[in-house]
């Protein structure tokens, strides 16, 4: 269940996944990014996640006059929620309807995206299914977090949400299992609905029932036994 994230990388064979880089090289379909850099992605390509890792940031232009029942001119307002990370090996793509935009920024630094057009996969058909793969697998995940986003108390948003991050993206450590790329707390209060000085305050809570735990850096660690009780 967990460590999916190089699930890929280990799983496709290395010799089509380099004949992607050369070519993608070949054509300058390939660039790295910096840490917190944006990637200027639009509708209608198909990006594949070289290295390290891309965050994904939906923004909602929300009318602030209409919410207050002002008369007045409407004054529009961005607001911007976390939506997942895609790690080394997987692709994604950039949706875009009104009055809803999805972005995605490179989340640690030397990130590197490769962009294809859809039919260039016609020059590797066992790897079109794979990515077809990817996305439905992908999508089971995002169900997975609506359900959880579904939870009454914000604590257990809090809780299911960094153990669906964890399970994707988790490394093993003599703990349990880390998330390698460090999160801010408003970045986490976007995912779930609530605010940066909540999430601050049951984080604390969870620590103190040995929920979840900080590794290395500050990373969120999920205990082993907490592992143990996901699997059973």
């Amino acid at each position: 269940m967990f460590s999916v994230s190089t699930q890929s990388e280990t799983s496709r064979p290395f010799l089509t996944w380099q004949r992607i880089l050369d070519w993608a090289q070949e054509h300058y379909r390939c660039r790295s990014f910096n840490k917190d850099e944006r990637i200027p992605a639009r509708a209608g390509l198909l990006y594949l996640v070289q290295k390290g890792a891309v965050r994904l940031v939906g923004e909602a232009q929300v009318s602030a006059s209409a919410q207050s029942g002002s008369s007045r001119m409407p004054r529009i307002n961005s607001e911007e929620a976390f939506l997942g990370f895609v790690g080394a090996g997987q692709p994604f793509e950039i949706v875009a309807q009104s009055p809803f935009t999805l972005q995605s920024f490179a989340h640690v630094d030397q990130t590197s995206v490769i962009w294809l057009y859809w039919h260039d996969l016609d020059n590797w058909p066992h790897f079109r299914r794979e990515v077809l793969d990817a996305f439905r697998y992908q999508h089971q995940r995002k169900l997975l977090w609506l359900s959880t986003l579904g939870q009454r108390r914000t604590i257990d948003r809090l809780l299911g949400f960094l153990t669906l991050l964890i399970e994707e993206f988790g490394e093993p450590c003599e703990e349990g299992y880390y998330l390698p790329w460090a999160l801010t707390h408003a970045q986490i209060g976007s995912a779930i609905g609530s605010t940066r000085v909540t999430v601050t305050r049951l984080m604390g809570k969870l620590r103190q029932k040995g929920l979840i735990r900080t590794y290395g850096d500050n990373l969120l660690c999920l205990p082993a036994e907490a592992v143990v009780r996901n699997q059973a």
